[in-house]
């Protein structure tokens, strides 16, 4: 295998990020008839754009991970820094290519990024899977967030 190329998305990576979604979807849940989901993940992935910054790994030309961040600004305060964060999400390797440091670059990429912007912070969920992962990466569990979920 050839060394993956860690590299942040373009608009006209909208069809590579939609197949790894597919993808993941389909390892979660199965494969799933949906006609017309490339066209709505392009439609979202169009109005994201401007506020998330994904990330994708391509190994020999072909995407095979992905990774992003939406970036969040605090309303300002007089005497106080803006103060940008941003909520790591959608964190996708195919099988395949699993354990081989791939999700540990594209997280050291989106971090690189963060820190390089001063974000105050970098809030993500993450699956029970995965949370030794982000903790050999320096996040910790938080407990002063609030959550509402939708009524029924």
């Amino acid at each position: 295998m050839t060394e993956p190329v860690i590299r942040i998305a373009e608009a006209a990576d909208g069809p590579a990020l939609a197949a790894l979604r597919r993808a993941w979807t389909a390892e979660q849940h199965g494969a799933v008839d949906d006609a017309e989901f490339e066209a709505r993940f392009l439609d979202w992935y169009e109005r994201e754009f401007a506020r998330r910054i994904s990330w994708l790994a391509e190994v020999d030309g072909a995407a095979v991970g992905m990774m992003n961040l939406a970036i969040f600004a605090r309303m300002p305060q007089p005497g106080r820094d803006v103060g940008t964060w941003g909520y790591l999400a959608n964190a996708f390797v195919l099988k395949a290519h699993r354990d081989r440091g791939i999700g540990s670059l594209l997280l050291r990429a989106l971090l690189d990024h963060a820190d390089g912007q001063r974000y105050v912070r970098v809030v993500l969920r993450p699956s029970q899977r995965a949370i030794p992962f982000y903790q050999r990466l320096g996040f910790a569990a938080d407990h002063d967030l609030f959550v509402r979920h939708r009524p029924g």
